[in-house]
């Protein structure tokens, strides 16, 4: 595991060990959930989990009418479930 050091004001310093010691949790470990938090390029998976949650929400036909003009809906071969967009031809 790497270690990094950090330069931060009093005032920042103070805050940071008021969040951590709020959270119940170590200045590193307070630090390194945050860097985990801001940097993560994937959903968590809570919000992996609602998708499809709302039978009823619009699809983007209904909410913007114009968005598929000259395209058609097909099923997507990259990954379960997904949809893409392809121009028709005329």
């Amino acid at each position: 595991m790497a270690q990094v050091t950090i330069y931060l004001d009093d005032a920042a310093e103070r805050r940071v060990r008021a969040a951590a010691r709020k959270s119940r949790v170590s200045v590193s470990r307070w630090v390194a959930d945050l860097v985990e938090k801001r940097t993560r390029a994937d959903w968590p998976s809570e919000a992996r989990q609602l998708a499809g949650a709302w039978p009823d929400f619009p699809d983007l036909q209904e909410i913007h009418p114009r968005a598929l003009k000259g395209h058609k809906i097909v099923a997507g071969d990259s990954a379960p479930g997904t949809v893409t967009q392809k121009p028709t031809r005329p």
